[in-house]
């Protein structure tokens, strides 16, 4: 079964930087259009960034241009840089493909993955 695996998180202080990546556990699934979430302890989950399968990209008021969202040329992995890192940035980042993972130009629900931690002190 394909899953979603998330990676990149840590520990980090005001200002610095970190690199999520998301990709299928799989070998030939791909991702199209996808989103990157949060959820914060006692807050609700927050979409932060979305990429479309043409490469448009949308993000969230309070990451525009600190934030950037890209998958590299094979579709095979999403990724979210993240810049100048606030403590309101501390959550638990998923990755959520729209409509699955495809292979063979089939698409595939996938569970949500385990996620991955990032927290920024003060």
């Amino acid at each position: 079964q394909v899953y979603l695996v998330e990676s990149g998180g840590g520990l980090v202080q005001t200002g610095e930087s970190l690199r999520l990546s998301c990709a299928p556990s799989l070998r030939g699934f791909s991702i199209r259009s996808a989103g990157w979430y949060r959820q914060a302890p006692g807050k609700q989950r927050e979409l932060v960034a979305h990429i479309s399968s043409g490469g448009t990209t949308d993000y969230a008021d309070s990451v525009k241009g600190r934030f950037a969202i890209s998958k590299d040329t094979t579709q095979t992995t999403l990724y979210l840089q993240m810049n100048s890192l606030k403590p309101e940035d501390t959550a638990v980042y998923y990755c959520n493909p729209d409509n699955g993972v495809y292979h063979d130009g089939n698409a595939y629900r996938v569970p949500r993955g385990q996620g991955t931690q990032v927290t920024v002190s003060s």
